[in-house]
């Protein structure tokens, strides 16, 4: 079992830059692999970005690549997401999710862990 918690989100104006946190509590972070998914209101929640156990490999969404940067670090129980060159289409809730299977599987299966999640808002 693993409870996470989120936080660093806030309002930036577009190209503007913010870097998400979160911590987990509980089994051994290192088993898990890691990840950040988005929702906005109204639509389903999307895969963002996930990152594997050791954190030597990462997977992206197209649509985030080049921009956005996942990374862990398993001492601190914490994994990030740095957002860079922020556009209004980022703007959504973002949750950390964790899971017991590889972390590339967060691209097409449910993820069995999922934090509260973190408003971005990113202005025009």
């Amino acid at each position: 079992q693993v409870q996470l918690v989120e936080s660093g989100g806030g309002l930036v104006q577009t190209g503007g830059s913010l870097k998400l946190s979160c911590v987990a509590f509980g089994s051994t972070f290192s088993y898990y692999g890691m990840g950040w998914f988005r929702q906005v209101p109204g639509q389903e929640r999307k895969f963002v970005a996930s990152i594997a156990r050791s954190g030597g490999l990462t997977y992206y969404a197209d649509s985030v690549k080049g921009r956005f940067t996942i990374s862990r670090d398993n001492v601190k129980n914490t994994v990030y997401l740095q957002m860079n060159s922020l556009k209004p289409d980022d703007t959504a809730v973002y949750q950390c999710a964790a899971t017991t299977g590889v972390a590339s599987s967060m691209t097409y299966r449910p993820p069995d862990y999922w934090g509260q999640g973190a408003q971005v808002t990113v202005s025009s």
